[in-house]
């Protein structure tokens, strides 16, 4: 029987998913790209938080550590065996941290290999962008945000095969200048998330920075952070309100603001000029709070977004959106190789 003629007969299909792109190193099973059966991730964040930053070196060293254990506990607590009950294995190929992919994608082949099991890359952000569909019967087409540490994508989704990257980021990605700002600061670690929940306490008018503008060429959905990051770092005197403070929960919560209401501001450009008010937002970003307020309040718009245990790097994602690809048949070999970036995914300026 032909490899793909297979996935169609199935009553149903457990796949083992392997997520190492950066620092998170995560192993889930999941049934028919729907029914979490375990979501193991085991986070590297006390290591790095002495240097406010992923170290690529230690991150790929922990997942060498770590990979096997987390992969034994993800079998255990679903209740199966790599011999008997996986049917195939999903793995992050791309993009991410060369070091860290090269771990997760080279255990994975051992894996299949070893068990004689079909296998299949996956893509990290569409992976992302798939996330809200674990837990949601969402209809196609939507527009897609995937924002995270290293990316800032608006796309078309016709289907998780036909995406159209509509704008990205031109420098520096939502969450890195999240990470940026909350590093010069001293605010805590993880960046983003310590400056989120700073920014509930502070005003948002404290320092009223501007928003960035790209006036050469075709950026219509485009964005750029470098400028904002900038002037909250660098020039805050300039921006700040009539009497406001120089509280870390004031610079949070303007700087949140700014950089939130851009995206905001891209995703409705983009609704009016397509006709799709569904959005599906994914990525480390999506837990923002001002992000999910701003999306779910705006009645315009028919916002989905995953949970707070599917925002960041999981497993989970990457099974998902493998099962779907291992249904078309997709099966990938051997000689395929980890890939730090993917082309289309940040844009130039003009």
């Amino acid at each position: 029987m032909p490899f793909s003629a297979f996935f169609y007969i199935v009553m149903f299909m457990n796949v083992l998913g392997i997520e190492t792109s950066c620092d998170e190193c995560s192993v889930a099973v999941v049934v028919d790209g729907k029914k979490i059966l375990s979501n193991i991730v085991a986070t590297q964040v006390e290591r790095h938080a002495p240097w406010n930053g992923v170290v690529p070196e230690i991150a790929s060293r922990l997942h060498v550590e770590w990979i096997d254990e987390v992969t034994s506990r993800a079998l255990t607590e679903a209740g199966v065996s790599l011999a008997d009950n996986i049917d195939a294995i999903a793995v992050t190929f791309r993009p991410g941290l060369i070091g860290s992919l090269l771990v997760g994608l080279s255990y994975a082949k051992g894996l299949a290999w070893s068990a004689g099991k079909p296998w299949v890359g996956v893509d990290h952000m569409m992976a992302h962008l798939y996330a809200p569909h674990l837990e949601y019967e969402i209809d196609y087409p939507y527009l897609g945000l995937i924002v995270s540490g290293g990316h800032t994508i608006l796309c078309r989704v016709e289907s998780m095969e036909e995406v159209t990257v509509l704008g990205t980021t031109i420098d520096d990605a939502c969450g890195e200048a999240f990470d940026k700002v909350a590093k010069f600061y001293n605010m805590g670690y993880p960046g983003g998330v310590v400056l989120d929940r700073l920014a509930e306490n502070g005003d948002p008018t404290a320092f009223r920075f501007p928003e960035p503008r790209l006036h050469k060429g075709n950026h219509r959905y485009d964005v750029s952070y470098s400028g904002l990051k900038t002037a909250a770092i660098h020039q805050l005197d300039q921006f700040r309100s009539d009497g406001a403070e120089d509280s870390l929960e004031n610079i949070a919560a303007s700087f949140r603001k700014a950089a939130i209401d851009v995206l905001v501001k891209r995703v409705k450009r983009a609704a009016g000029d397509t006709g799709i008010n569904r959005v599906v937002v994914g990525g480390g970003v999506s837990a923002n709070r001002y992000l999910r307020k701003s999306l779910t309040e705006d009645e315009s718009l028919d916002s989905y977004f995953p949970s707070m245990a599917l925002c960041t790097d999981n497993g989970a994602m990457i099974a998902a959106l493998g099962y779907h690809r291992l249904m078309q048949g997709e099966r990938s070999g051997l000689e395929l190789n980890a890939a730090a970036r993917v082309s289309g995914f940040r844009r130039s300026y003009p």
